[in-house]
């Protein structure tokens, strides 16, 4: 089996339907069971940090926090389940199916009990302008230690994910655990295509690259591009142009923090992104 097990994390912030919608259009290419975690917070993260609050208002606080928790995951649970059928999915834990999970606490502590036993987990892309799904992200890919689609919003569900596979290769050791981690979606494709930006200086070249896939049984076509310019927005470009429909990617060889600040590749396509990406820290 590719892809025994999908997790994706549930949160009330109106972009789950999408994000089940992409892990359902796996599950049925590749057999898979789904997870879905509603990542529900502690009353006690409610509370405000560092300031004194009166036994009473404390409970109050609590009170409060636990009437909204139920609500939203009251509501989340309705949305899910009648998203299921609509998706080609039914309710529960074997292939095809999607199963609904309960998990309290913070997202990174959660990605590092669920996430870490998963095949892939799939994620929204943030949205920055509204400060949603960044923390989900970052969970997702520095405390999984799996790899990771992020899904941008789209018109309409996703019929076929993973057919056509771009590779973004530059022989660093974050994009040398990409293939590796995607090795079987890469034997299961139609096409795979290598994207390599002028000289490789991080190691193995892309001729190694596509050498080595070759021994695994995978056929692929390499495609260079200038490295002048914006690599990640080229990155993007050129796998839409050849007809890509899923790029994988090594994510934040770098400092995460200063490619946020400063810019960097694996940035610009977490900004831009338009299509499915597969990404490995």
């Amino acid at each position: 089996m590719i892809l025994g097990k999908i997790v994706i994390p549930i949160r009330g912030d109106g972009k789950g339907e999408n994000v089940l919608a992409h892990a359902a259009a796996l599950a049925r290419r590749y057999n898979s069971n789904i997870e879905a975690i509603h990542c529900r917070p502690r009353p006690t993260d409610m509370l405000p940090y560092g300031v004194p609050v009166p036994s009473f208002l404390k409970e109050q606080i609590i009170d409060s926090a636990h009437g909204l928790a139920d609500e939203e995951e009251k509501n989340l649970r309705i949305e899910f389940t009648d998203l299921l059928p609509k998706l080609g999915l039914t309710e529960g834990s074997g292939p095809v199916q999607a199963a609904w999970r309960e998990a309290q606490g913070k997202q990174i502590d959660v990605m590092k009990t669920h996430g870490r036993l998963a095949d892939l987990v799939v994620v929204a892309k943030p949205d920055r302008d509204r400060n949603l799904g960044a923390n989900t992200l970052r969970a997702a890919l520095f405390n999984s230690g799996r790899p990771v689609m992020m899904c941008p919003m789209r018109d309409g569900h996703p019929q076929t994910l993973c057919d056509h596979v771009a590779i973004a290769w530059n022989g660093s050791v974050s994009a040398s655990r990409a293939v590796a981690m995607a090795d079987d979606i890469l034997r299961a494709a139609s096409t795979v295509t290598v994207l390599a930006a002028g000289e490789e200086i991080h190691g193995a070249t892309a001729d190694d690259l596509i050498s080595y896939l070759s021994a695994r049984g995978i056929s692929t076509s390499l495609e260079r591009f200038s490295p002048e310019g914006n690599v990640g927005e080229n990155l993007l470009h050129l796998s839409t142009e050849k007809g890509a429909d899923t790029l994988v990617m090594g994510a934040y060889p770098n400092n995460r923090e200063r490619e946020t600040m400063f810019g960097g590749d694996t940035q610009t396509i977490v900004d831009t992104a338009e299509m499915p990406v597969i990404m490995v820290h």
